[in-house]
């Protein structure tokens, strides 16, 4: 009581005070210790014990913020213009095929991207998606992954084939159905954040809110999913991709996770991941180029045996799918402690 006094005071029901001490790295086996069932017995005792703070006027009540339709309505505009600005690049090349010289095409490019870039800042400001405290370094790493999803796979073909040799055929598809698609993982957040948020109300013990969290996360994942590989395909049909989008869908698993954890407080893991994925795919091409040196040939096999059997598609399919699977299981239990859904 006396290390957690403020804690204690400050807080307006017991599970409050559970969150806090589970956020201080209290465990059941702490609270045994102090011969509590669990974490949630022993915040309800500090509850009853802890006596009224200080007199001091009553602070003015302010309710707590809930997303309108209004404030639903702002968020969604945004994250729909990433898609629509991508969309519309892909549609003014297009029209303009034949027409406009590589030097204008490729200032219609760069335009895009950058007005892409723009509105990805914007939607990410605001919403569900939004980072309280940063995501650090994860920008970079989601630059470079975006970058090997438009140039990778055409960089592994000629690297593999003895070069590279001459200029990267880009693949704008995944790019175009990854921007699409954050509309709907900031629903999908949206929705995972206003039921978890329900349940740690509801729940009666840490152990009980953990067991309810852990499927609200798995059916976000899967709905956000469902929504992906749509999106993806209709991208690869406009754009004439090739292959199924095992990637790309790899890719968009991958940052939505990251996203989410960041939203709740916890970018470290999501930036660990990414830069995972990055490093696995600048591995493949710097293994097949060091085989080419005396002695390193078994250097390039497990890269050539990877692409005979996935084609080139499978070095980032690898990377991000498995990049995206550690991250799921991290986040099954990080996102499953009361203490990533309390409101700062």
């Amino acid at each position: 009581m006396h290390h957690h006094r403020a804690l204690c005071e400050r807080a307006v029901s017991p599970l409050e005070i559970a969150a806090g001490l589970e956020a201080h790295g209290l465990t059941d086996r702490t609270a045994a210790r102090y011969r509590h069932r669990d974490v949630f017995a022993l915040a309800e005792e500090l509850y009853a014990r802890t006596p009224a703070g200080p007199a001091e006027p009553p602070p003015p009540v302010i309710p707590a913020p809930h997303p309108d339709a209004g404030a639903r309505a702002g968020w969604t505009l945004l994250a729909l213009l990433p898609g629509a600005v991508c969309l519309a690049t892909a549609g003014v090349l297009r029209l303009t095929e034949g027409a406009l010289g590589g030097g204008a095409r490729a200032a219609v490019t760069l335009t895009g991207a950058l007005l892409a870039c723009l509105a990805l800042r914007l939607c990410l400001r605001r919403g569900p998606l939004r980072a309280p405290e940063g995501a650090g370094r994860a920008g970079l790493y989601a630059c470079w992954l975006l970058s090997f999803a438009v140039y990778g796979e055409e960089l592994i073909a000629q690297v593999i084939s003895g070069g590279p040799d001459g200029p990267w055929q880009p693949e704008p598809a995944p790019l175009l159905g990854l921007a699409a698609a954050i509309a709907p993982a900031a629903w999908c957040a949206h929705l995972f954040t206003v039921r978890a948020r329900r349940r740690l109300e509801g729940s009666r013990a840490l152990e009980e809110f953990g067991a309810g969290v852990r499927p609200l996360l798995l059916g976000a994942v899967a709905l956000f999913l469902c929504a992906l590989l749509p999106l993806l395909h209709l991208a690869g049909l406009g754009l004439g991709g090739t292959g199924t989008p095992v990637a790309a869908a790899a890719l968009g698993v991958l940052f939505f996770l990251a996203r989410l954890l960041a939203a709740h407080g916890l970018p470290g893991p999501g930036t660990v991941a990414l830069a995972a994925a990055c490093a696995v795919e600048a591995a493949a091409p710097a293994l097949v180029l060091a085989a080419r040196l005396p002695g390193l040939d078994p250097l390039a096999r497990p890269v050539h045996a990877l692409v005979e059997a996935g084609g080139t598609g499978a070095v980032p399919a690898l990377a991000c799918g498995a990049a995206a699977l550690g991250l799921l299981v991290h986040a099954s239990a990080a996102l499953a402690r009361a203490s990533a859904h309390t409101r700062t």
